[in-house]
């Protein structure tokens, strides 16, 4: 007798498949994303060697840190726009092809110049892989709960790529060469270039209305391509790029200064037309009308604050670890351990503290966990110990990042749609990144200022001022998601 499998059991098995596909197409995103936290944090242990193999000084080697997530950070909402206009997974391949490239450049670069233009050829990538990778999540996990699962453990990876990036510094700066922590990108660059055409679905052709749909209208053969805001994006690049580089110069001479006083006035005037292009804008980078969302622009907010704090901390205590305590490159990297442990253990539950805390109590709790954490390291010796004095700190810090920063995320993603799933996408990693690095720029100018005299109990001194301001501003973001809870709730 023939035996017949009926639409059911085909339909069944079918649905099966493509959830088992997903989740596959889950880790190869976030093996991309875990890359790109990576190289944020990679290059911090190794700076020393590089300064000495290519002649770079101070200054210089703080651009090879800094250049990557302004850079990154500035272009991401034009990555974002480009993702909705182009397709997904088009934008999320040529990122992932930029950054394998630039990786490449930096690994071979014979001198600064050229190593300061692959960190920049980096941080485009990212813009461009960034945002594709978190909305096509978005997409491909429409269900909160269980996108709640998958942002967590995206999330998870990409917080755990920033510790191991200190880890793999120390590691490989040690044992082989500086230029090796570029060069192991090529190898998982090439595994997603292979493995998300195998297991994403390829773009459908852009609707003309500019948004992005799987399908096109009957009449539609080909995507429609609208000139993207690129004036819009490189305001937001430079205007960041100058408010650092003056936040820095501040440090070393007073605020009259012109090479101060400029660079400050020219990026908040940069940043000051950049919402004006926005405004007028025919397809603007981020339409105005997108920040009527409340959840999303208190959650963007909220994440400004917290990811200066965590940058601060993670730069600040690498140097305490290092320069105070005297540990070498493999020891300090080492240490971080307890810090991903903790990012990893809190992120792997934040699923489920969403669900019983709701968005706006999860990111709370994150935010306390992570004024905890700073305001402990603002205690922080001069003859301190690793496991009494800044262990602590450092896992409370890294709870508050695997809990606070991921309920911001999905707080960031309320109510995207098609068409604006990218934007969206583009905004919070946009805002995680310019946050970080320009409110790690005041607050480390404000730790070099508070140590001018250059001794180690100056440079200590200025530590624990640091970690008091980012105490005071994770405060702040925690009344005023509290605040927007509270309304909300009587809505």
């Amino acid at each position: 007798m023939t035996s017949f499998r009926t639409p059911g059991a085909r339909s069944g098995r079918q649905e099966r498949f493509t959830r088992t596909r997903r989740w596959w197409a889950l880790a190869a995103v976030s093996m991309l994303q875990f890359l790109i936290a990576v190289d944020v944090t990679v290059v911090n242990i190794a700076l020393p060697s590089i300064g000495a193999d290519l002649g770079a000084g101070p200054q210089g080697l703080t651009w090879v840190v800094a250049g990557y997530t302004l850079v990154g950070g500035g272009l991401l909402l034009l990555g974002g726009r480009i993702c909705d206009l182009l397709g997904r997974r088009r934008m999320l391949l040529l990122g992932a092809a930029l950054f394998g490239a630039a990786s490449l450049v930096a690994g071979a670069a014979p001198d600064l110049p050229w190593l300061l233009a692959a960190r920049f050829g980096q941080g485009a990538g990212e813009a461009l892989a960034s945002p594709a990778a978190m909305s096509l999540i978005a997409m491909l996990f429409p269900a909160p709960r269980e996108r709640a699962r998958a942002l967590g453990i995206w999330g998870a990876i990409s917080s755990s790529g920033l510790v191991g990036g200190v880890l793999l510094s120390g590691v490989i700066t040690e044992l082989l060469d500086w230029r090796w922590i570029f060069l192991v990108n090529l190898p998982v660059v090439a595994v997603v270039l292979v493995a998300v055409p195998l297991l994403v679905a390829p773009d459908g052709a852009r609707r003309a209305a500019g948004g992005s749909g799987d399908t096109a209208p009957a009449d539609a053969s080909a995507p429609v391509r609208r000139r993207p805001d690129v004036t819009g994006a490189v305001l937001l690049t430079a205007g960041p790029l100058a408010l650092v580089y003056g936040v820095l110069r501040a440090a070393e001479a007073p605020w009259s200064d012109p090479q101060v006083f400029g660079p400050l006035a020219a990026g908040v005037a940069a940043l000051g037309l950049f919402v004006l292009v926005e405004a007028r804008s025919a397809n603007p980078l981020v339409p105005l009308s997108f920040f009527a969302n409340r959840t999303r622009t208190v959650a963007n907010a909220a994440t400004v604050l917290l990811s200066a704090a965590l940058s601060t901390s993670f730069l600040l205590v690498t140097l305490y670890l290092q320069q105070v305590l005297g540990m070498s490159p493999l020891q300090a990297g080492l240490a971080y351990v307890p810090f991903c442990a903790a990012i990893l253990a809190s992120a792997t539950v934040v699923g489920r503290v969403i669900g019983a805390l709701g968005l706006s109590g999860a990111a709370i709790a994150g935010l306390l966990a992570t004024a905890a954490g700073t305001a402990w390291l603002s205690r922080l010796p001069v003859d301190g110990d690793l496991w009494t004095d800044a262990m602590p700190g450092m896992v409370l810090v890294g709870v508050g990042m695997g809990v606070g920063l991921i309920a911001l995320q999905n707080a960031a993603l309320h109510g995207v749609t098609e068409d604006d799933a990218g934007v969206a996408s583009g905004v919070q990693r946009s805002v995680d990144q310019l946050g970080g690095a320009t409110g790690m720029a005041v607050l480390v100018g404000a730790a070099v200022a508070a140590g001018a005299s250059g001794d180690t109990d100056a440079a200590v001194e200025g530590y624990r001022t640091a970690f008091t301001w980012a105490t005071a501003g994770v405060l702040v973001a925690t009344a005023g998601v509290a605040l927007f809870a509270r309304r909300a709730g009587r809505a």
